[in-house]
């Protein structure tokens, strides 16, 4: 592959990830914008917004794309992952841009190496790698809020002691606290005013974030205000329970690191090898991209990645 071939093929890839990427920052702005002038609350859009923002192919692509998405994920399942990770974009919108990352990502691998299979590979990881982002942003989102659980009951509970309602002791409780505790719980917060009561709202809280620590929480409310008692002593119970059962997490996550990164280095060391040393020397891997090379890379492959998942299955230990 010439010199001038590869910089358009790089090129081409690069500006059309660019450029998906920057129509999508500049429909947000525009949405946001349009809310702010309506002024209207959170999921209360008496003006189609869709209707009311500029129209193109890729507008056109992003919805084509929304549709497809409902068709073969009619339960919601990413809609409920992007919210879940809050991540403020459609469905549609997290497809094309995991399409366009891979189309990059081909793209560039396909220009550095010469080979069309590096531009297969990169293609693919595009949306495996917008899954994986993904995956790790809920579960970051989870830890994070896990941590800041025991502290916020804490607080929730001294607020009640002072006299404070139990609503009331949860929007203090959100002005003192950071995302995403302080988030989910003004959440909490917005669908009371709506007419929900405090247990159902914090009952879908606990789905949506699907923490067992946060079912015990919500369970142990409910009967509180089913058979009475005094909830600021059940929440420095259950904050104290909280707080160990943390402490046996960190615990196993520092002794589960070194497994961790055994996985990552084992499973990425194979193509990182096979990358290098195709730019090094393309002929001394040239064998391995016809007949049966193809199948013995594919093979690897497999095999690489069934090692790596049972790597990961090993060291996962629920606490």
């Amino acid at each position: 592959m010439s010199t001038q071939t590869t910089l358009l093929v790089v090129g081409g890839g690069l500006l059309v990830f660019a450029l998906v990427v920057a129509w999508l920052v500049r429909a947000r702005r525009r949405e946001k914008a349009l809310i702010e002038i309506l002024d209207l609350p959170y999921g209360e859009r008496d003006v189609s917004i869709e209707a009311a923002t500029e129209r193109g192919l890729v507008a056109g692509t992003v919805s084509f794309a929304g549709k497809m998405v409902d068709t073969v994920d009619a339960g919601g399942s990413l809609k409920s992952q992007l919210e879940e990770a809050h991540i403020p974009m459609r469905p549609g919108e997290f497809i094309i841009v995991s399409l366009a990352a891979g189309l990059a990502i081909g793209a560039v691998l396909t220009g550095i190496t010469g080979t069309w299979i590096f531009g297969v590979i990169g293609l693919v990881m595009g949306p495996v790698g917008g899954v994986a982002f993904l995956k790790r942003k809920i579960t970051s989102r989870r830890n994070a809020f896990a941590e800041q659980l025991p502290d916020a009951l804490s607080l929730i509970a001294s607020s009640l002691s002072a006299g404070h309602t139990f609503l009331r002791a949860i929007q203090m409780m959100c002005e003192e606290s950071e995302p995403p505790m302080s988030e989910e719980f003004a959440r909490v917060v917005a669908e009371t005013r709506l007419g929900d009561s405090v247990v159902d709202a914090l009952a879908r809280m606990a789905q949506r974030l699907q923490l067992r620590d946060l079912d015990w929480v919500v369970q142990a409310i409910r009967i509180q205000q089913t058979v009475g008692g005094k909830l600021a002593d059940l929440l420095h119970t259950l904050a104290d329970f909280i707080r160990a059962r943390e402490e046996v997490r960190r615990e196993v996550r520092v002794l589960t690191a070194e497994g961790r990164m055994s996985a990552w280095v084992l499973g990425g060391l194979p193509l990182f090898l096979l990358l290098a040393i195709q730019v090094i020397d393309p002929e001394y891997m040239k064998p391995m991209f016809q007949g049966w090379g193809i199948a013995v890379l594919a093979a690897t492959a497999a095999s690489v990645a069934v090692g790596t998942s049972i790597i990961f299955r090993m060291i996962k230990i629920e606490v």
